[in-house]
């Protein structure tokens, strides 16, 4: 008697051939290995796991997987490793601030958004990450990439936060000239940290969510001490 089984025949061979198509395989290959990790290291035991649930780490899995093929790419991997150690301590914010103050005369918006930024720290790195303490995808990111080994938890990004946080108020207070200035920086340091694999992609998205969210308080502060 033959032991045929069309349809897993059939589902293997679409597996395989997706695995060809350019980006597409990148994305069936982390959900092969999510799967088998899954197996070898059940729950939170999982190296990079946690226990925020499937669909985050199928989320995870798929933004580590889109941005596998661009970590190869010389020029790529060079901005966005040069933009996370810029983003290293808020010393790419810090940096901007001044020099944008100083142009535009506004002495008082660099003091603002200066301890803006260090209050935000202070509620993301001893707050937030204190209460998740998350563990980070890799120890000290992948081999490829020169950066900082943080000794914080993983959740929410610090950079992904603080850069929300300082693209908010500058384009609040610049106007909506200054997006694409400010939202690209914003966003190449944000993205810079699941690039080099130190962090998860859903603590990109947390720390954007507490970035903006800081910053709409901040906002209102501010003006109450006529900063606007």
């Amino acid at each position: 008697m033959t032991d045929e089984h069309p349809i897993r025949d059939g589902v293997d061979h679409a597996i395989d051939e997706a695995r060809h198509v350019p980006g597409v395989g990148a994305i069936v290959d982390a959900a092969a290995n999510a799967d088998q990790a899954e197996h070898e290291f059940p729950g939170d035991d999982r190296p990079g796991g946690s226990s925020f649930g499937d669909a985050v780490r199928w989320f995870d899995d798929t933004v580590d997987a889109f941005l596998e093929p661009w970590r190869d790419q010389p020029v790529i991997s060079a901005v966005m490793n040069a933009a996370t150690n810029a983003g290293e301590f808020s010393g790419i914010w810090h940096a901007s601030n001044i020099v944008r103050g100083i142009a535009l005369g506004r002495p008082d918006q660099v003091v603002a958004l200066g301890v803006g930024i260090g209050l935000e720290s202070l509620v993301v790195n001893q707050g937030l990450k204190r209460l998740f303490k998350r563990r980070r995808p890799t120890t000290d990111g992948d081999e490829r990439f020169d950066i900082r080994t943080p000794l914080t938890s993983s959740f929410p990004s610090g950079h992904a936060s603080a850069a929300a946080f300082a693209a908010t108020t500058l384009m609040a207070w610049d106007g909506k000239r200054s997006i694409p200035l400010w939202g690209t920086m914003a966003a190449t340091v944000a993205v810079s940290r699941p690039f080099v694999r130190i962090h998860h992609g859903s603590d990109i998205v947390g720390g954007v969510v507490a970035g903006v969210g800081m910053a709409l308080v901040a906002r209102r502060v501010f003006r109450r001490l006529g900063v606007a």
